[in-house]
């Protein structure tokens, strides 16, 4: 079976563009090495990750037809988590529990349903294991 994990919607943004200064060109490196290196896992998003990029890359001031694009192409290769009630349910939880943004806790929560044993993300404590199965970990913080 493969490894099943969850990318949050900051790598995709880092891979899909290209900065000019050195900070965040580095986190552009970074995120397109993660992405090649996770190409025999099985790879879950949820809606929110795909409506957070597109919403990130609008501040951007990219034409719409390119931000679709750019979701289609995240969409043609890895698995689409639905958000539900439970899903929401499972959130209030991890929120209450962990003390995590509730939008974090939705996150934790879709990747927790898809049974991921990583989530890939910058906005979370690297190396922090969640409910004992889920790993959070900082792409950006790896060498």
């Amino acid at each position: 079976m493969k490894d099943r994990i969850f990318i949050d919607t900051n790598v995709f943004v880092y891979a899909f563009l290209e900065p000019e200064n050195n900070s965040d060109r580095q986190k552009y490196l970074q995120a397109i090495k993660m992405l090649s290196s996770v190409q025999d896992l099985s790879v879950f998003v949820s809606i929110q990750v795909l409506n957070e990029f597109y919403s990130s890359l609008l501040k951007y001031r990219l034409p719409d037809e390119r931000i679709q694009e750019k979701i289609q192409q995240i969409i043609d290769v890895v698995f689409v988590s639905p958000l539900t009630i439970e899903t929401i349910r499972k959130c209030w939880k991890i929120k209450i529990k962990y003390r995590f943004s509730y939008y974090d806790s939705l996150i934790i929560a879709s990747a927790l349903e898809n049974n991921c044993s990583i989530l890939y993300t910058e906005d979370m404590q690297d190396g922090q294991v969640i409910e004992g199965k889920l790993k959070i970990v900082n792409p950006f913080e790896r060498k």
